[in-house]
Parts: C-alpha cells; structure tokens; sequence
C-alpha cells in the first residue's frame, strides 16, 4: 500500500511539529503547508488549532485556507480537524461575550464549559457511537485533553431520508459534550491524539487507512 501524504495546515497555529512527529510516527508522509496545492492535493488534511476560536478562525481567512477546506470537504476530500481546528466548523464561537461565526459544517455553539474547573486539562474517557471508524479497538481508551471551551448540544437535522447523520463521540467534564465527530471526509476531535500516547497513535493510523 502507498504512503499516504498528509498536509499539516500551517497557518500560525503553535505546537504544530507534535502533529507532525505524530502524523509521520503513524505511516504518513506529512508535510507542514498552507500553500493551496498542497491544501489541495494531499490524500489528508490535518487542521490543528489552539487559542481562541475568533483567533483562528482570523488566522485561516487570512492565509486563504477557508476556501480550500470548503473545497476538500465538497469533493469528498478527507479533512481532520484538532482542538480549536475541531470548532471551527461548528456555527458559531462565543468567547467573553463575543460571537464569531465558525465554518458551519455542523450545527452548534463552542460555548465555555459548565464545569467545577476551567480549563479541562488531562486524560478522560469517551463513549464512542457502535461502528466508529476512529475509535475502532480504542473504544476503552483514554484521551488527552486541553480547552475550556467545547460544543455541549447537537441538534443535527437530517436533510434527505437517504442522508447519513454525522456519529458523534461524547466526553464529560462537569457537563457531556462532544470529543468528536465522524461525517464523510469531515472528522475532528476535541481532544490532542499526537499527546494521547499510544492510543492517539492507534487513531491517527486510524484515520490513515480511511484515506
């Protein structure tokens, strides 16, 4: 089977090398970019993200990289997003008052976790939906987590009788919300699997063999 090729997106957004080493640990052939043929071309796009949503969201319209995630996306295109890079394509961001519209892939607002403590910063469980293709034999593991922010309702509609609706894996830290989302090409994760030691690894060839 050929390597796979992976673009990291590099927009600005920090600790992108762990990504990298991760991604490349894993099988693929990776390569750090925001150059759209390279955004365009790889069999898999990683979108990392950390910081604020607004932050991000500013950082990719201003290397253009919207457009080319909107492109893979509608192509079929794998695309996988981490952290605030698993946010964005929500509706909407609400960060000190301030609402920033995200990506729209999915419906919901990343809103400020109802929680004891602030930010959710460790190894949690999740519960992943029967037939994940990311969490396959990783369904027991724990994961790493990092934010203070997170999407924590899911109201997804289904347009078209025949349509699919996206499995989404739930997580808890003083309310449930969501640790990730498998829809087609799309997927993202609330939590860091390039810091989830080998269970992170275990779902980034995970996502290799999807490509």
């Amino acid at each position: 089977m050929a390597q796979k090729t992976v673009t990291v997106l590099d927009y600005g957004s920090g600790n992108v090398r762990s990504a990298v080493r991760a991604l490349e640990a894993a099988g693929a052939q990776v390569k750090l970019s925001a150059k759209p043929e390279d955004i365009a071309n790889c069999d898999g796009l990683f979108v990392p993200g950390v910081g604020a949503f607004a932050a991000v969201m500013q950082a990719l319209k201003d290397v253009g990289a919207i457009r080319w995630i909107g492109r893979r996306i509608a192509g079929g295109r794998p695309v996988l997003g981490v952290c605030v890079g698993h946010q964005v394509f929500f509706d909407e961001g609400v960060e000190h008052g301030i609402h920033t519209p995200g990506l729209g892939e999915w419906p919901g607002t990343v809103e400020l976790l109802q929680a004891p403590v602030v930010p959710h910063m460790g190894w949690n469980t999740l519960t992943p939906p029967a037939g994940s293709k990311l969490f396959a034999g990783i369904e027991d593991e724990r994961f790493y987590f990092v934010h203070s922010y997170a999407v924590q309702k899911w109201d997804f509609e289904v347009a078209q009788p025949k349509m699919t609706p996206p499995q989404v894996t739930w997580s808890e830290h003083g309310t449930p919300f969501i640790a990730a989302v498998e829809n087609g090409p799309l997927c993202a994760l609330q939590f860091h699997p390039e810091k989830s030691g080998e269970a992170g690894a275990r779902l980034l060839r995970n996502w290799l063999e999807t490509l």
